[in-house]
């Protein structure tokens, strides 16, 4: 049996290159500018009330978390 090796490269772009996720990407990247994180900065920023929940990029919906804090809320609304 062979298995076909795995293309992740054409997996990376079918999905992160869909407008939707381009756009989504450019809001994270927006907030993190906002916020005055760099490149390489391990913390995230976090939506108090998430995009997905009509929350906006203003700086009083922004703070400053670790990864993990901001992991374990998910989408959830504070």
């Amino acid at each position: 049996m062979t298995e076909k090796k795995r293309n992740y490269r054409e997996e990376y772009d079918r999905y992160h290159g869909k407008p939707a996720q381009i756009a989504a990407r450019s809001e994270r990247n927006q907030a993190r500018a906002k916020m005055g994180l760099k490149v390489g900065d391990k913390r995230e920023v976090d939506h108090k009330v998430p995009l997905s929940k009509g929350g906006s990029n203003s700086k009083r919906n922004l703070r400053v978390v670790s990864r993990t804090t901001n992991r374990r809320k998910g989408a959830s609304r504070k």
